[in-house]
Order: C-alpha cells, then structure tokens, then sequence
C-alpha cells in the first residue's frame, strides 16, 4: 500500500465524507474513491460501510485504522524531525498571511529578528477561499488566519489580535450613507461568497449565512481572491465583509467602509501542520504570545 494511499484511508476514516476528504488532501473525490476501491480489493472486504448519506468504517476498517495510524504517525514524525533539521540548517520560516494582516504583525517579526538574527522570514499570501491549502502543501510553515479553525491535523496557536468586521460596499450602495448597519441588514442585499474549500464552519463565521433572526443572507458573486472583491463591490452589485484593517490598506474612491454594529470581532492566531511543526516555529509562536500577551 502506497504511502498516500495510507494518507487517503487515514483522512476518510477522520472525515467519514468523500467530498470532504478530497478537499482536505487537494485531490479529486474521484481520487479517494478509486483508492479506497483499490485497497479493499487488495485486502478482499469493504473498509467502509457506504449508504446515499452515510459513510461509517466497517469492523475491518476499524481494525485497518487502528493499526495503521501508529505506523503513519511515526512516519510523519520521522519526516517531521528531517525538515526540523533542513530547516535548522537553512535557517527560514515561511509566513502565509492574508491581506493587510501581514502589516500587523511587524512588532513580532521584529522581536523574532532580535531573538534570532540569522533565520530569514518569507511572507506568502493565503487567500480566504482556500486557507489550508498552502500549509498542507508545505509551502507555508505558519499561517495567520482567523478563528475558528477546527481541523485535527493542523494546530491553533497564540491569538495575534481581535478586530471589528466592516461591510465594504460601493458609494452608491442603499447601506453605505449609514453610520453603522446590523447583520440582519444584510438579508436584504447580496453578499460576496469564496470560490474555494473553505469549511463552512470557517465561512460562516466571518461572513454568516443567516442573520441573528434565521432569515438567510444570499450570496452574490463567488470571488478566490482580495482584488476580486474588490472589483466586485466597487461595481455595486454586492457587499463583502472584511477586517477593518481593510479600510486603511485598500482605499478606493469609489468604496466605503461602514461598521457592523452587532458582528462578533474577528479573531486571528498562528495555525501550523501537527505533523511538521518544528523547534522554529514552536520559537517563533512564543515570539508572538510575547508580543501579544
């Protein structure tokens, strides 16, 4: 059994969702189902019990799962302690940050540069449609995102800061001459969407799908990046909800920044991969709860 296929077994047994599987590793869901497939040929009887709505392990899935999850955690960490050492050696941490969040957190990496001289620090954007993905790729030891994050593979670490939710909207939008506007205000115009896999736990508390009284906030055009909500908005056609560091970083003529009176703050923290987390960025989170303490 390949390494990956191992991985794919691992994370459905989590899931217990194809669709959610394939997102979580960046495959297809025809990926995980034609791996699946392959492996109980392989051992000869089904891993999982599958209906139209449900997807539960079987008892030799169980079995399966429970023997080789130790194995696979000691593989990762094997892995993990050679990166740790590739990465003593050269000496970088890879930051994926969002936007202007990426300003905020000058105190800290200036404070990580005194405490360590010699490593170097890269910053590389995540965009809010997809906030896993650099990370589970390797291409970012530490990402800066906001709260919650419930994913069993990767970890929270300390909260940078809290901040306020605005509604960015066109000049000429029927909200943007009021001082202050409400979440129910919001059913009655249409809100930007990501186009990307981001949980709906992740987007919806951000940008929520009903107001505090149920009625459903509907979704305007579906955007992967910042630039796109902004072309978005600045047509008239829709409201995004962004972090209020929007409105000093991305000052357009034609857009307006109005506050949420009852929006919950947005909360931000580190978030790393459990299984390649390294003396570097242990150091470089408590950097961070330093600062931010």
């Amino acid at each position: 059994m390949e390494l990956r296929d191992i991985e794919i077994f691992l994370t459905l047994a989590e899931e217990l969702h194809f669709g959610r599987t394939a997102e979580r590793l960046h495959i297809s869901r025809a990926r995980v189902s034609q791996s699946i497939k392959a492996q109980e040929r392989r051992i000869g009887a089904a891993l999982f019990d599958r209906t139209s709505r449900t997807v539960q392990l079987s008892p030799i899935g169980v079995e399966l799962r429970d023997r080789l999850r130790p194995a696979y955690e000691q593989l990762a960490e094997g892995i993990a302690a050679v990166t740790a050492l590739a990465q003593g050696t050269r000496r970088r941490l890879t930051l994926g940050t969002m936007g202007a969040i990426a300003q905020t957190l000058s105190a800290a990496t200036e404070a990580f540069h005194v405490r360590h001289p010699g490593v170097e620090l890269r910053f590389t954007e995540i965009h809010p449609p997809d906030p896993f993905g650099l990370l589970r790729a390797g291409e970012v030891d530490v990402g800066v995102l906001w709260l919650p994050v419930h994913e069993p593979d990767l970890t929270v670490g300390p909260v940078i800061r809290s901040v306020p939710v605005r509604a960015m909207m066109a000049r000429g939008h029927p909200l943007a001459t009021r001082t202050s506007i409400s979440l129910e205000d919001l059913a009655e115009h249409a809100v930007v969407g990501p186009r990307g896999p981001i949980p709906r736990y992740m987007e919806d508390s951000l940008v929520p799908f009903f107001t505090p009284s149920g009625r459903p906030i509907p979704r305007g055009p579906l955007v992967s990046t910042f630039q796109e909500v902004l072309t978005a908005v600045a047509s008239g056609a829709s409201v995004a909800l962004t972090q209020a560091e929007a409105a000093d970083y991305y000052q357009w003529p034609e857009i307006v920044y109005v506050p949420i009176a009852d929006a919950p703050l947005s909360r931000w923290a580190l978030v790393w991969r459990t299984a390649t987390e390294t003396s570097l960025i242990r150091d470089f989170a408590h950097v961070v709860a330093d600062t931010y303490r």
